[in-house]
């Protein structure tokens, strides 16, 4: 099915962005930092994580249940380990703040548990990954998500636990990092909004309707009442998702999913593990055995991509072409920029 879009250039569409949320009492340098992830997700191919979270976050802004002045709660600094409060703030400031002070341990001491509990939305995982490969560092992610119950129990019928995303970066050396980011659910719920805007059905085996019956109508997961994305791997998917409630937040005194929606916030909380190779003094053996495990996978097709490889294609052509936004999601971010007082965004051009 065809629909319309908009294409709108990098520049254009961080420069909007950064200006709703200034508009809407964001803090220069918080404003910035989030625009730059959003607008990032969208250049790497997760529409789902990009702008648009922007009219739930503007919405939430103004109920108080984002605090965009939220700074990092240090709860526990012990040698590698370090916990966190997030407060209900901007997540990807908090988040971002959490890595940088999880990566300086890492390389101090050769390896950092860093835990950011009860923060609002941290959007996509895989940037903090990114984020630790950048300085030659390993990590791992698990996220739990406080909002309305999303993903249905390998079994169960009816939405329960939220997306979970798991993620996991992996440095090379002079070669682009792996980056492992998925959701423990077969799709995303930003994945099944962008596929609502868009007019199009998500395929057979994502969602279970209100009844508990598949389909593959995505206002389904948004009707009320609302029916449930399927675990990602069936009881596979399950398990890891259970994993993130338990280690990514109840292990760190972070909220779970226990029942309906208790707010209009969308939390996360995250247990991160960051591990520096070269303070294991393994590294070389590391990137030996590395390279050797990822040029005998390849040879088994020429098709074979590694982790992360898709997003930088699609970065490198959504950077030379613009970025598509459909024009639903389009006007639900304009309606979000009027209502902070911005008339016109007057970004991209309709296709």
């Amino acid at each position: 099915m065809s629909f319309a879009f908009k294409i709108v250039s990098e520049r254009d569409l961080r420069n909007a962005v950064h200006s709703i949320f200034l508009a809407a009492g964001v803090p220069s340098p918080a404003a910035d930092l989030v625009a730059d992830h959003l607008v990032r997700a969208n250049l790497t191919g997760h529409d789902s994580h990009g702008i648009g979270m922007i009219p739930t976050y503007i919405h939430n802004i103004a109920a108080g249940e984002l605090r965009p002045d939220a700074a990092l709660e240090t709860v526990l600094d012990h040698g590698a380990i370090l916990l966190f409060e997030g407060n209900q703030g901007f997540g990807q400031v908090l988040a971002h703040d959490a890595m940088a002070r999880g990566i300086e341990r890492a390389q101090r001491d050769g390896l950092c548990l860093v835990g950011l509990r009860n923060s609002h939305h941290i959007g996509r995982i895989g940037q903090y990954a990114e984020q630790c490969t950048a300085e030659g560092l390993i990590s791992l992610h698990f996220v739990n998500v406080v909002s309305d119950p999303s993903v249905a129990p390998f079994g169960g019928r009816s939405a329960r636990l939220g997306t979970n995303p798991i993620a996991i970066g992996i440095p090379r050396e002079g070669e682009a990092p792996i980056i492992i980011d998925f959701a423990t659910s077969r799709w995303a719920v930003g994945k099944v909004r962008v596929a609502y805007n868009a007019g199009r059905p998500v395929p057979p085996g994502t969602l279970l309707d209100a009844s508990g019956e598949p389909t593959t109508d995505p206002g389904a997961l948004f009707a009320k009442p609302g029916g449930a994305l399927l675990p990602l791997g069936e009881h596979k998917g399950w398990c890891l998702s259970l994993a993130c409630e338990l280690l990514g937040a109840a292990l760190l005194g972070g909220r779970t999913q226990k029942g309906p929606r208790p707010s209009d916030a969308v939390l996360n909380s995250m247990l991160t593990v960051i591990i520096s190779p070269e303070r294991l003094q393994t590294e070389s053996a590391f990137r030996a055995e590395m390279e050797e495990a990822i040029r005998w996978a390849k040879t088994s097709s020429e098709e074979v991509r590694l982790p992360g490889d898709p997003e930088r294609a699609t970065l490198a052509t959504r950077r030379a072409e613009g970025i598509p936004v459909d024009v639903n999601t389009w006007a639900q971010i304009e309606e979000a920029a009027r209502s902070v007082g911005i008339a016109d965004l007057g970004a991209g051009d309709h296709s």
